[in-house]
């Protein structure tokens, strides 16, 4: 299947699907690209017309506007994908970029099935802000959206998650931050934690610590906006000398001494060389 492609100034659009990322705060950060999208598509489909508008409006742009997300009835997500056989349609959320816990996956899947092209333009995206401005080890992370609102979800999703060695990446409300830190708290109470709000606004803030000092600080101080919430990954697991042999005895089995070596470190901390050394040892003997 072919994708639009960007078309010169004197072009018209590739007939289709566009996912366009826009500002989550500063409407500086929205992209040229992403302006020229919106200047000559054929409509533009989004969560809210009014909040739509108003960046439009910012932008100089005037065009039909639907209102769609994934409550949107069938036939009306139809109706939208028929119309791309010869309209290129915008898609744009409330703020950042579509589907990243925003509405579109269903309408991205219906246009593939019907063999209608799909381009989506980088942009803004909060998880990402977030990430960045934490400080928190970014080379593996997760972003799992929105938190369970009820204490128990809350509980489950963090006790299923807790083992994932990686940055752990959520959206979350001010109303319900206390309580998410508190239940963080019981389940990962050793676990570094960055709060991010209020992204490329005037008010940006993004606050690290562990649950019990960030509590005390937004109990004071009650947060206002939306929220990145991210917990650091589970610290390396330190093993003796027994646990890292019978490790290494069975790396071996498949691997080679320094891919051994380098399994076992990885996995509890201990040094390379020392591992390389003795693995060597035990494939000697």
């Amino acid at each position: 299947m072919s994708e639009p492609a960007s078309p010169a100034p004197d072009e018209s659009l590739t007939p289709g699907l566009y996912l366009v990322a826009t500002p989550i705060g500063n409407l500086g950060d929205i992209t040229m690209r992403a302006v020229d999208i919106l200047r000559r598509c054929d409509g533009v489909a989004c969560e809210d017309t009014r909040v739509t508008g108003k960046l439009l409006k910012h932008l100089g742009i005037s065009k039909p506007m639907w209102r769609y997300d994934d409550h949107s009835e069938h036939r009306d997500r139809s109706r939208l994908v028929d119309s791309m056989q010869t309209r290129a349609v915008a898609l744009v959320s409330d703020a950042g970029t579509p589907m990243v816990s925003d509405p579109g996956y269903r309408l991205v899947n219906d246009c593939r099935e019907q063999g209608i092209a799909v381009t989506s333009l980088p942009g803004p995206c909060a998880a990402v802000v977030g990430l960045t401005l934490s400080g928190l080890p970014n080379d593996r992370f997760l972003f799992a959206g929105f938190l369970p609102s009820k204490e128990k979800g809350r509980r489950e999703t963090l006790e299923e998650l807790a083992a994932i060695d990686a940055t752990l990446v959520f959206y979350e409300t001010a109303p319900r931050l206390l309580k998410t830190l508190a239940t963080i708290e019981e389940v990962l109470p050793k676990r570094e934690i960055a709060v991010a709000r209020e992204l490329t606004k005037l008010h940006e803030e993004c606050r690290r610590g562990f649950a019990s000092g960030l509590m005390a600080y937004y109990d004071a101080n009650p947060p206002r906006g939306e929220i990145v919430l991210l917990i650091g990954p589970p610290e390396a697991v330190q093993a003796n000398e027994a646990d890292a042999e019978d490790m290494l005895r069975e790396a071996l089995m498949t691997m080679k001494p320094s891919q051994a070596a380098g399994h076992v470190a990885k996995a509890t901390g201990l040094d390379r060389k020392a591992l390389y050394t003795r693995a060597m040892d035990l494939k000697a003997g």
